[in-house]
């Protein structure tokens, strides 16, 4: 007995459709679908005839076109152009996802390591971003802001890569004035590079969310006894007798750094927000999807 002819498309298109996921990064599949399980309403500023005021000229940068060129204001020097209008402005979002070496911890199997929860998160916010019409870019300039699939597949292989360092510092090269950002880290590390970011930062006129992304662990310091403690680069170890004597001052010194985080988001105008990985992540997605639109101009 022969298949129809529609079903045997069908099942041609399905066999095509699962090589082509096959190819596709885990970390693209596992943030498409824990985007697609967030309750989206309208997003973005897409509006007819909003949106064309002329709002600046900035220097061209790699990823943009050639009919973006204004060849009028180019032709009065040296340097190409890019004329912006407002709704550009309002629908582009930068991306900072801390590849350092202390995100790579979990304390226990069960739990994914920070940075796998920090890189699914930020990848889906810019699935549920691009799918709103805007255009989502790294931090630094190494990926400039775009819209379409293939710039989330880029985004994918980016975020995949791994920092030596244990703490990686926040991009803040690049950013485009009065765009928005989303910063995604332990903020465990030195505090002078993410105070130096959201300076620069709102400087611009840029504002964003600012979300912290712990291990329970790390919340609650549950160590006692004799203890080596190490850092996932190895650059930092400390042993101590008696652990349990040092969680008093640990915890304050996490309470300290998240007050100082906290105080600086409010004087940048930013959001700050927290995780853990031992949470679900779509209702992490679904804060950060919230806070993002509460930044927007």
């Amino acid at each position: 007995m022969t298949r129809p002819a529609a079903s045997q498309a069908a099942v041609g298109l399905r066999h095509r459709a699962e090589a082509e996921a096959s190819t596709l990064p885990p970390l693209l599949v596992q943030a498409r679908h824990l985007a697609g399980s967030v309750l989206m309403g309208e997003h973005g500023r897409r509006r007819a005839g909003a949106g064309d005021d002329f709002w600046q000229y900035r220097p061209a940068q790699a990823g943009d076109s050639r009919r973006m060129i204004d060849h009028r204001r180019s032709a009065m020097g040296d340097v190409q152009y890019v004329r912006e209008r407002e709704w550009q402005i309002a629908q582009t979002v930068h991306l900072w996802v801390d590849a350092g070496a202390s995100m790579r911890f979990a304390s226990s199997p069960k739990l994914p390591q920070k940075a796998e929860r920090a890189r699914l998160l930020g990848l889906a916010a810019a699935v549920l971003m691009v799918q709103g019409g805007e255009r989502v870019g790294l931090t630094g300039g190494s990926l400039p802001p775009r819209r379409g699939s293939v710039q989330i597949l880029r985004l994918a292989e980016a975020l995949s890569a791994d920092d030596a360092e244990d703490y990686a510092p926040p991009g803040h090269r690049a950013l485009i004035p009065h765009a928005r950002a989303l910063f995604i880290s332990d903020f465990l590390g030195p505090f002078e590079p993410v105070e130096q970011a959201l300076s620069k930062a709102a400087a611009r006129g840029v504002r964003g969310v600012l979300l912290q992304v712990l291990d329970p662990a790390e919340e609650t310091f549950p160590f006692a006894g004799r203890t080596l403690f190490e850092s996932i680069a190895g650059g930092v170890t400390h042993e101590t007798l008696k652990a349990s004597a040092l969680q008093e001052r640990y915890l304050d010194r996490l309470a300290e750094r998240r007050a100082a985080l906290e105080r600086l988001c409010r004087v940048a105008g930013w959001r700050f927000g927290r995780h853990h990985t031992g949470d679900a992540a779509q209702a992490a997605l679904m804060w950060l999807y919230h806070a993002l639109e509460r930044t927007a101009p």
